[in-house]
């Protein structure tokens, strides 16, 4: 199943499909059963129903409900604002740990022995084609960071990587924007990771029944049409077995959470010279069987 939200009347609705073309959708929340109130509006809300708004959703949509189409309509964040803080994983891809090190002068092959995590503020996240402020005066080094994103379901705690899988509702596209000046400014990074609006997410959320292996997964980021980022999931240093279960070691996840998963190098500090974002810049990130995230910097 692939799940995403729209306007519909100034409000959010949830809509779903079983075809992998997402050409068109049905509005689940238009045809939830009972009251409108208790009916999901976006993929958080369905999550936190568990299977039985899961089997809720799978009963609409081979009902055969009227759908629209999906060109025209506008997409938002498929997870609302979330509840939580955004859990992150920096440094998961050896090539982008390898340009990290040599642009900070450092020993090209060091590598991190434990998973870094850090989180991003529920004012981070924004949607499909919203506009990354380029926070003009705050920041002078706005970049860019292709992620996976993975959506909590089930969740827990003390998760066994064996059986994290069934942790997780489905799988998403995060673009993780960062001020570079401020990351380093401050140390702990998340001064500069947590900039309003500095995560777009979505538009889809991929149900995990519908990716075969997370670990498979072609990720490529263009900015104004000239490819910067291009790798695939099976590149992570720590899987997504490894990650979930890490993170919940003494921390309950909760269904719909986020946990965006590290980038592929290509970021804009590293290169030489280092090309950060500007007003008027479109990125764009295509995540294979997921989808395509697309947004404009504006001031």
């Amino acid at each position: 199943m692939y799940f995403c939200v729209f306007e519909c009347k100034g409000a959010p609705h949830l809509g779903a499909t079983l075809s992998p073309s997402r050409e068109a959708i049905a509005d689940l929340t238009a045809a939830w059963p009972g009251e409108q109130q208790d009916a999901p509006r976006n993929v958080a809300e369905l999550a936190r129903l568990g299977d039985k708004g899961l089997d809720i959703a799978k009963r609409i949509l081979n009902e055969g409900r009227a759908s629209a189409p999906v060109a025209g309509l506008r997409l938002l964040s498929p997870l609302g604002k979330p509840l939580k803080n955004v859990f992150c994983v920096g440094r998961n891809y050896r090539g982008h740990i390898i340009e990290g090190n040599i642009a900070r002068g450092v020993d090209p092959n060091l590598f991190p022995e434990h998973i870094e995590f850090f989180t991003k503020a529920p004012t981070t996240v924004s949607g499909h084609e919203d506009a990354i402020p380029l926070h003009d005066g705050i920041t002078a080094q706005l970049d860019y960071e292709a992620e996976l994103g993975i959506v909590i379901g089930q969740g827990g705690s003390n998760i066994d990587a064996a059986h994290a899988d069934a942790a997780v509702f489905g799988y998403t596209i995060v673009n993780d924007i960062t001020g570079r000046d401020l990351q380093r400014r401050h140390g702990q990074w998340f001064k500069g990771k947590t900039l309003d609006g500095s995560c777009p997410v979505g538009p889809w959320v991929v149900h995990s029944s519908a990716i075969s292996d997370p670990q498979a997964l072609g990720i490529k980021l263009w900015v104004n049409g000239e490819l910067r980022q291009s790798d695939n999931t099976s590149s992570m240093i720590f899987t997504v077995a490894s990650i979930i279960a890490q993170l919940s070691a003494g921390l309950t996840l909760e269904p719909g959470d986020i946990i965006a998963t590290g980038t592929p190098s290509g970021v804009g500090y590293a290169m030489n010279p280092p090309r950060f974002l500007k007003e008027g810049d479109v990125v764009a990130i295509e995540i294979e069987s997921i989808g395509r995230l697309e947004n404009t910097v504006r001031k």
